[in-house]
């Protein structure tokens, strides 16, 4: 059992490095981790397509786009949570 243990161990500091090493220095200038939100708005411009219509409200800053979105993860994970508990426990009373 403190063998396979070890294995684990290993595995993982290996795969939490091995990307460190490789991609030492390397960032978005170079086109490592750009995310898929921009190569698909870059996909669709080049489209030419046009919006229908602008947002009505855009956030002030960056943080609050990201505080906007952290509320969204959390209200989804409760109701998540939930379901999930609730559904368990209704396993648990019959």
């Amino acid at each position: 059992m403190k063998h396979e243990n070890l294995i684990l161990l290993i595995l993982t500091l290996i795969i939490v490095i091995a990307p460190m090493v490789i991609y030492s220095g390397l960032g978005e200038d170079q086109g490592y981790f750009g995310g898929a939100d921009d190569a698909g708005s870059d996909a669709v411009s080049e489209t030419g397509y046009k919006p229908w219509f602008e947002s009505f409200w855009e956030p002030p800053s960056g943080e609050i786009e990201s505080l906007l979105f952290a509320v969204q993860a959390a209200i989804g994970a409760i109701i998540i949570g939930y379901a999930v508990g609730y559904w368990k426990g209704q396993k648990k009373v019959e």
